[in-house]
């Protein structure tokens, strides 16, 4: 019997998949790290030292319970869940949005958001083999009503992912824009509001009025970024489809663990995202003194600058042990961007130093 030559990936591999990379996050190392939209405080050492105790008494031999009742009931509780709708959980919101473009990837399924915007939608709509149209913002970044409702009257979009605040631009897109949006989207409208604890502003409540709204978040920009934890809510005749889709065991007993620990001293939270709200107005208060800066406005937990040369700035600013994203070649509108995460009061008068002596 003759043995078949085993086959290479170019042969079997799928081209879209070839003609990306591989997420990549840099090392971040002794440096002073503003490049990922991390909430940088700690919990308070006797939550911490309670926590280390609940967590050694997990049993990490067993599967998690895979319906998660008492983790989705604190969270309906804790964020203002409205009764009636669903929860759905994920391992981040990554997990969620791959849920929910897989769900519906129908042949000639598109998937439709604002852009520049969360790159994510757009690679898992490629992952899942539905086509991608992205709707270019104003030079503001705010956005272009009558450009998105004739895409979606274009394209008939299965999923429209609208980020609230939008990431990396930090705004809030119009009440009106994004109300219109639901009513003229013949399938789903996503508002993914990562960053709800920085803007204070939310659509959940909305939820039981909008058959065809879902509202996703998590719990990383709040300061749990290590449990990977994202949960979705919307109307269960959706949900429970998506829930088809969910691993079983996806929420592991110490992330859930953690999770519910966490949000029993939600205040503490609550109290860290004031205090980088403040932060954040203090930042921008100092960029905006900053000669060759261009600054906008921002409702998340960070900012996006505009510098004569975005690359260079960044290197130097890396230099000088300071870690920023640069986001240039995200899109055309972003050229030259960096952008900043808000950090401690320290760290954001190291980056405000930094900033200044690369520019």
């Amino acid at each position: 019997m003759t043995q078949a030559e085993p086959s290479t990936p170019a042969e079997l591999i799928r081209p879209e998949i070839l003609s990306i990379a591989a997420y990549q996050v840099p090392d971040a190392s002794g440096m002073v790290k503003l490049d990922a939209m991390e909430n940088p405080y700690l919990l308070p050492e006797p939550l911490r030292a309670e926590l280390g105790r609940r967590l050694a008494g997990v049993r990490i031999n067993r599967y998690p319970v895979p319906d998660y009742t008492a983790l989705k009931s604190a969270i309906r509780e804790a964020f203002g869940v409205p009764e009636g709708a669903a929860i759905v959980l994920g391992n981040g919101s990554d997990e969620l949005i791959t849920m929910i473009t897989v769900a519906t990837a129908r042949p000639g399924a598109t998937v439709l958001a604002p852009a520049p915007g969360f790159v994510m939608y757009e690679m898992s709509a490629r992952f899942a083999g539905s086509a991608f149209v992205g709707v270019p913002l104003r030079e503001d970044f705010t956005l272009d009503r009558e450009a998105m409702l004739a895409a979606i009257a274009r394209h008939h979009p299965a999923v429209i992912w609208l980020a609230y605040p939008n990431n990396p631009t930090g705004n809030c897109f119009d009440d009106a824009d994004i109300a219109a949006i639901i009513a003229a989207a013949p399938g789903l409208v996503v508002v993914d509001e990562a960053y709800q604890p920085f803007a204070l502003a939310s659509w959940m409540a909305r939820l039981p009025g909008s058959p065809n709204l879902l509202v996703m978040r998590t719990v990383s920009k709040l300061g749990l970024a290590g449990l990977r934890l994202g949960y979705l809510a919307g109307a269960p005749a959706w949900l429970d489809e998506f829930e088809k889709l969910r691993p079983p065991y996806n929420v592991n007993v110490l992330t859930e663990t953690a999770a519910l620990f966490a949000l029993e001293h939600v205040g503490v939270l609550d109290e860290q995202a004031a205090r980088l709200r403040a932060s954040r107005e203090w930042l921008a208060a100092e960029l905006r003194i900053t000669p060759g800066v261009q600054l906008w406005p921002s409702q998340a937990n960070f900012v996006l600058v505009r510098v004569s040369d975005g690359p260079a700035a960044m290197q130097r600013m890396r230099e000088r042990g300071v870690l920023v994203k640069d986001v240039g070649r995200m899109h055309v509108l972003l050229r030259n961007c960096l952008r900043l995460t808000v950090g401690t009061e320290d760290e954001n008068r190291l980056l405000v130093a930094a900033l200044r002596a690369a520019l």
